[in-house]
């Protein structure tokens, strides 16, 4: 290929692409596509930014190895489906290591492809963060350019900033961020609902795993704004509506004043199953994160008091521009948080639902 690079061609392309689409176009989503025009005029590095980008005089052959979390989890398969269609747009090559929720698969999958020597760069969806530090820097000094994504590569939760020296990019939530505003939003919805005592069921996705602990955290910290709500029960969804289901089941039966349940839309929409079987509708709120297409419908009809935005399709996409960008340019981009750009910080409420687009079912 001559002439203009890839990340330029892109850039023009979807220049035309928002154009076309601009009068159709929900607030979510011009959020969304005001990072992709962002991502081809910058060139400098900040977080929660879209991905720096610039031209190329040469025409490097991209051949991505993507390290995906879980194919088949419907959050991660837009995820996937956005990174493609990018990597197409771009005429680079990419092919997709699936882990299926094994830390100890994907950290073998991660050493196979930076000793294979046929990728100049990667993606990666750590499962288990600070597991990964040590070969992401081996791939970095190996010339390899890595883009973190979706889950934090490093100890600390609490921020998007990259913390392996020469990433390319971080496209990633903080976790630490969602936990705060699950915690105010129970908060809100106890004195909205006057629920007093408001007796909360919480739902961890996987109770040991470093992403709940600093959500619920954050969460205890938040709710402590109000002594009047109180965590009475606990269970798991393993990000599974029918797992969540079963949990609040056994939440609802031990606790018949359980009156707010929360926790990631697909183990709420599990818990709004089991809520309507109760015959509870209406007598037990629900709070979600994830902004769904289930969810939105919720928080729509009322079925749910509201929910934290995320953007799986958002990432991935976002991601690979950032890698692509990197390989062309050099250039690194950051911390990219994917939901910046979105109404009212991402919280979403009946009164502000239809300026959502769910990027996920749930």
């Amino acid at each position: 290929m001559t002439g203009m690079s890839r990340a330029k061609r892109r850039c023009r392309q979807q220049q035309s692409r928002a154009h076309q689409r601009r009068t159709s176009l929900t607030v979510a989503a011009v959020a969304a596509t005001g990072l992709v025009l962002a991502a081809c005029g910058s060139s400098g590095t900040s977080s929660s930014s879209a991905p720096a980008s610039g031209a190329s005089s040469s025409s490097k052959p991209v051949n991505i190895a993507y390290l995906s979390f879980a194919v088949e989890n419907s959050y991660d398969a837009p995820m996937l489906a956005a990174a493609q269609a990018v990597a197409d747009d771009d005429h680079a090559t990419m092919k997709v290591f699936d882990a299926n929720n094994s830390p100890q698969t994907q950290y073998s999958q991660l050493q196979d492809v930076i000793a294979s020597g046929q990728y100049n760069g990667i993606i990666v969806q750590p499962i288990f963060g600070t597991g990964l530090i040590s070969l992401v820097k081996q791939a970095i000094a190996k010339g390899i350019k890595v883009v973190n994504m979706d889950q934090i590569l490093g100890p600390d939760l609490s921020t998007d900033a990259p913390q392996v020296p020469g990433l390319s990019a971080n496209v990633t939530f903080v976790p630490t961020e969602i936990g705060t505003k699950l915690g105010n939003l129970v908060v809100q919805a106890c004195k909205a609902k006057h629920l007093s005592p408001c007796n909360v069921g919480y739902l961890y996705d996987i109770k040991a795993s470093a992403l709940d602990v600093a959500i619920n955290g954050a969460f205890t910290k938040a709710i402590k704004a109000d002594p009047s709500v109180k965590v009475v029960a606990q269970g798991q969804s393993f990000f599974s509506p029918t797992v969540g289901l079963t949990a609040v089941q056994n939440m609802l039966a031990a606790n018949p004043g359980l009156n707010l349940i929360v926790g990631s839309d697909q183990g709420i929409e599990g818990g709004a199953q089991a809520v309507a079987s109760a015959h509870k509708t209406g007598k037990v709120i629900l709070v979600g994160y994830g902004a769904s297409a289930a969810a939105l419908a919720g928080v729509k009809s009322g079925a749910w008091y509201a929910d934290v935005a995320q953007a799986p399709a958002s990432e991935g996409r976002l991601a690979v521009q950032a890698l692509v960008a990197a390989i062309e340019t050099g250039k690194n981009s950051g911390g990219i948080d994917p939901v910046a750009q979105l109404p009212d910080g991402g919280i979403v409420t009946k009164a502000n639902v239809d300026q959502f687009t769910a990027e996920w079912p749930g």
